[in-house]
């Protein structure tokens, strides 16, 4: 029964998860024509290379949705812990195709310097980009609302991504405010320029945002506790633990240890036993995938609860020396 929720709230999530990201590429691939036509008629730089950006955020999305659906996938033959990290690695090549619309913004910007003046159509170009405002401002509140909700790493960074798309715009709007209010045509490069940065940082932030679950860093701080809490609360028929791990994989968490409890307490009760704690911590943490290992309380593991005797002055043997961590 517990198998058959996790799964329902895996299938939950991962619909919610798939309708975001499938909303962020459509949204995605109407601003990018609509940018790129407005930067070649309008004569805006800092709008052709928002178009530019557009594209690639196109392309991030699609990755996004592929993956998302591609993760939900159940445990299989050649996959028994799933497929999640599908989603980190998409992060990771989302923040990589940030920085290389960085790349291309800078290029673009350095051009229009060194070439000179050119008119701007400054009130298409405005108008395009308060739409684009607008349009993603949309987006990312029902993005950023599914990301919560499903934990996805890949809407995370999509989200960040939107984000950056809002300040750009906002950043091109304020540029051709000032071309249009003192005719210095200089404001439309420099401010792509500006994007060019941001950008670039964005990108970085997205990618080492991704390196924790592809390296299986430990669940959250506030997460660890709330399974001691768990632990803590059965303390009695659960006289220790030891080898507590815990890791992410997309929207998936596990956490496995090794659980000391009466040698004398027969095998049933001690199932049994396992069975609610991994029901507890699946209630402060729902879906996560929970292992327990059941060991005989025989003084040759120490771990949370007990109070080892101290060290021997006569032999200075530690008996936690042989613990096993």
């Amino acid at each position: 029964m517990a198998a058959t929720l996790s799964s329902r709230l895996v299938r939950i999530a991962a619909d919610l998860a798939s309708r975001a990201a499938l909303l962020s590429f459509g949204a995605n691939i109407f601003l990018m024509f609509l940018k790129l036509a407005a930067g070649v008629v309008t004569g805006s730089v800092a709008v052709l290379s928002d178009g530019i950006d557009s594209a690639q955020d196109a392309a991030a999305s699609a990755l996004a949705f592929a993956t998302i659906r591609w993760a939900a996938n159940p445990p299989d033959e050649e996959h028994p812990y799933g497929h999640g990290k599908a989603e980190s690695l998409a992060a990771g090549a989302q923040g990589m195709l940030i920085a290389g619309g960085a790349a291309l913004v800078y290029w673009r910007a350095i051009d229009r310097l060194v070439t000179g003046e050119v008119t701007i159509d400054l009130g298409p170009a405005f108008g395009t980009m308060l739409l684009t405002a607008g349009v993603n401002a949309g987006v990312l509140a029902y993005v950023l609302s599914a990301a919560r909700r499903t934990g996805s790493v890949a809407l995370h960074a999509d989200s960040r991504h939107i984000m950056t798309n809002i300040a750009q715009a906002a950043s091109i709007l304020l540029a051709l405010a000032l071309v249009g209010l003192t005719d210095i045509w200089v404001f439309d490069p420099l401010v792509a320029l500006g994007l060019g940065t941001y950008l670039a940082w964005s990108g970085v932030a997205v990618f080492r945002s991704a390196l924790p679950e592809v390296m299986d860093v430990a669940l959250p701080s506030d997460e660890l506790r709330r399974v001691e809490r768990v632990l803590a609360a059965h303390r009695g028929p659960v006289r220790g633990y030891h080898r507590l791990r815990t890791r992410k994989s997309g929207r998936q968490r596990y956490v496995d240890m090794h659980m000391l409890v009466d040698p004398a307490m027969p095998v049933s009760e001690a199932h049994d036993l396992c069975e609610r704690v991994e029901h507890d911590i699946r209630e402060e943490l729902p879906g996560a995938i929970v292992t327990i290992h059941v060991e005989p309380d025989d003084g040759r593991y120490r771990g949370p609860f007990h109070t080892p005797p101290p060290m021997s002055a006569a032999t200075g043997d530690d008996p936690e020396a042989q613990a096993t961590p």
